[in-house]
This record gives C-alpha cells, structure tokens and sequence, in this order.
C-alpha cells in the first residue's frame, strides 16, 4: 500500500541556483578585480585574491539567502509533494 499524496508545496529548486550562485560570484570577483593590474603576481599576492574570491562567494550566498527568505517567487521553485500519515503514522 502507498502513501497518498496530500497535497504539494512550492520550494526553492536548489540544482538550478547552483549555476547562478556560481555566476554571481564570479561577476562580483570581476566587479571587484577590474582594476587590478594585469600583471596581478607581481603586485598582488595570492592571499589577497584569496581573500576577494571568499568575500564574492560571502556576498553573493548573502544575496541568495536575502532573496529566499524575503522574495522566494524572484528564485526557481519546484513542486514537492507531502504525504497524508496514514493509520500506523498517527500516535495513539
């Protein structure tokens, strides 16, 4: 015997947010690195690029999460599906 499915609720599609995250991060670390020197080994350390890309990842995670929590239709949403207990699920 099956479970029957009590109805579906709309949830953030966290595998489609992995390649904005991404992309979003790599904007800001572009954003922020565009004036660097070309030749960035010779005046910049690879501590200080280090820490721009965590501080991109830090923004853009901040951002996602902001989104989420305040404007979750902005993100992609799937169905998922919750099941009504059936009579071993109910306490007596």
């Amino acid at each position: 015997m099956g479970l029957e499915v009590g109805g579906y609720t709309d949830t953030p599609d966290w595998p489609k947010m992995g390649p904005s995250l991404l992309i979003a991060t790599c904007l800001i670390l572009a954003i922020r690195t565009a004036k660097w020197s070309s030749h960035f080994n010779e005046h910049t350390s690879d501590m200080e690029l280090q820490r721009e890309i965590d501080y991109a990842a830090h923004l853009a995670g901040r951002v996602l999460s902001t989104l989420e929590t305040c404007k979750p239709s902005f993100l992609p949403q799937k169905k998922q599906a919750w099941y009504k207990p059936d009579d071993e699920d109910v306490p007596k």
